[in-house]
C-alpha cells in the first residue's frame, strides 16, 4: 500500500516507475494496493494507492480513515510518506509522531506481521512558508529513535531515507512537489527497501542476502529506487499463491 499524500497519490507517478522496475527485477507478483485508481503518468503499472492530496497524518490517524483503507485492501506491507501537510499546516513533530505511531497500531491489527517502510520526507521550501523547510527537517530528526521504539520482530519499521540529495530548487516546481523527471528520485529509494520484504521475487535466497548485496546486484537502478528497498531478512506474508500486497 503506498500511503500518503499527493506526493504519493497526484500522481505520483515514482510509483509507476517503481512497479515496472519490480517488474523488470522479477517480482511480478506484487499487487499495490490502494481505495484510489491510477491517476495517469502514460506508463501501464499497477496504480492502486491511498496518496490523498491535502491530507495530514494528524488527521487520518484521528480520524480513523486509515482503517477502513486497510480492511479494504489488506496489505502485507505499507511504504509511507506522510507529514507533508503537517509541516504546512505547522503541526509539531510530537504530534506527528503520535499520530504517526497511532497508523502502526492500525496497520498491526489489520495485519500484526505488517512491514513497515516510512520515509524522511522530502524537503519543502514553498514561498507562502518560509518554517516549513526546518519543520521537516525535525520531523525526519525524530523518525530513527521512533521507528526503534516501535518496531517489533514481526512487524519491522524501516526508515528511507528520501530527504537526502533532494533539492526544492532543482527537484520540485513549486518547492514541494516533485517534477516529472525528479519522480526517479523517489522510485529510485523505494525499490532497495522494497524488494527485500517481497517473498515474490526470484528466489528467497536472494532476498535474504545482506544490504551490500542487494545493492550491487541494484547498482545500475540507484536514484531513488535506491532507498525504498534496503532492508534485509524479514520476508512478507503473501496473499494467496505468491502474491504479496504492497
Amino acid at each position: 500500500m503506498p500511503l500518503g499524500d499527493s506526493i504519493t497519490g497526484s500522481p505520483g507517478c515514482w510509483r509507476a516507475l517503481l512497479w515496472n522496475q519490480l517488474q523488470t527485477a522479477g517480482y511480478i507478483d506484487i499487487d499495490f494496493v490502494g481505495t484510489l485508481p491510477p491517476q495517469g503518468c502514460g506508463v501501464a503499472h499497477d496504480g492502486d494507492n491511498e496518496g490523498h492530496g491535502g491530507f495530514l497524518a494528524i488527521n487520518i490517524a484521528d480520524q480513523n480513515q486509515l482503517v477502513g483503507w486497510l480492511a479494504a485492501t489488506n496489505p502485507n506491507i505499507v511504504m509511507m510518506h506522510l507529514g507533508t501537510n503537517d509541516a504546512w499546516s505547522n503541526r509539531g513533530t510530537t504530534a506527528i509522531i503520535a499520530a504517526f505511531s497511532k497508523l502502526v497500531d492500525q496497520m498491526r491489527t489489520n495485519n500484526p506481521n505488517m512491514k513497515i517502510l516510512v520515509a524522511k520526507i522530502i524537503p519543502m521550501n514553498p514561498s507562502m512558508c518560509t518554517e516549513c523547510g526546518q519543520r521537516v527537517v525535525n520531523l525526519n530528526a525524530a523518525l530513527d529513535s521512533w521507528a526503534a521504539s516501535k518496531a517489533t520482530s514481526t512487524s519491522p519499521i524501516t526508515v528511507v531515507d528520501q530527504f537526502t540529495g533532494f533539492s526544492t530548487a532543482t527537484d520540485t516546481y513549486d518547492g514541494v512537489h516533485p517534477t516529472a523527471l525528479v519522480t526517479r528520485k523517489l522510485q529510485a529509494s523505494g525499490s532497495h527497501r522494497l524488494l527485500p520484504l517481497s517473498a515474490a521475487g526470484p528466489t528467497l535466497d536472494e532476498q535474504a542476502q545482506p544490504p551490500a548485496r542487494v545493492q550491487r546486484r541494484q547498482a545500475s537502478q540507484r536514484t531513488q529506487q535506491a532507498q525504498w528497498c534496503r532492508h534485509g531478512g524479514n520476508v512478507a506474508g503473501r496473499d494467496g499463491p505468491g502474491v504479496v500486497r504492497a
